[in-house]
């Protein structure tokens, strides 16, 4: 007779391992986990103790620092032979109270690319760089977005339009010593956040 239940996975995790494994690396707790996965902590703690006896690990925080990929993953099996040279940036998070409002706002109203949503956190695209927003509760100050725009009065006439409040009207920042100015106006999304529309303007 062959062995009762479940086949025995090909890789040294299953998938559902590996989403816990990849959540705790993260830095979230068991009901964080929980809580995005849409299972119980009973469940998350049952995965990650499967997968630190699996990985012969002393515990969460051996888990937590431990490098690995899953078999089919484009990683595994990397040397990592290639230089450690940063790029440029690829994302930026934001956290908002109501993540429907924000998509409302960061999609409907400044007409960002909304790219995908995943729970309670949803991806726009910024020409190249991604603005990522979390629902959950703010907690201070957080950075200040600039968004490049070929002609600021246009841009700020447009966003007006669209509803947009802004602090106050466009304004020179800066002149450099090539006499290109450096132009901003300052507005707030639906969580207070400081936002901004920028633009270098060259010499006539």
């Amino acid at each position: 007779m062959g062995e009762r239940g479940r086949p025995r996975h090909p890789d040294r995790l299953t998938p559902a391992e590996w989403r816990v494994v990849d959540a705790v690396r993260h830095g979230l707790t068991n009901g964080e986990i929980a809580r995005r996965r849409g299972t119980s902590r009973d469940a998350v703690k049952f995965h990650v103790g499967n997968a630190v006896r699996k990985l012969g690990l002393a515990g969460r925080a051996e888990l937590r620092a431990w490098r690995g990929a899953p078999a089919d993953s484009a990683l595994a099996g990397r040397t990592g032979e290639e230089a450690a040279v940063l790029g440029p940036i690829g994302q930026v998070s934001r956290t908002v109270t109501d993540l429907g409002r924000a998509k409302a706002f960061y999609g409907g109203v400044l007409g960002l690319s909304h790219l995908y949503t995943f729970g309670d956190l949803a991806f726009f695209d910024c020409d190249g760089v991604r603005l990522f927003l979390t629902a959950g509760e703010t907690k201070g100050a957080e950075s200040v977005l600039y968004f490049s725009v070929p002609d600021i009065d246009a841009a700020y006439d447009e966003l007006l339009g669209r509803g947009v409040e802004f602090l106050g009207a466009p304004h020179l920042i800066f002149r450099h010593e090539s006499g290109v100015e450096e132009w901003m106006a300052f507005f707030t999304d639906p969580d207070g956040h400081t936002t901004a529309i920028m633009s270098q303007v060259p010499p006539r």
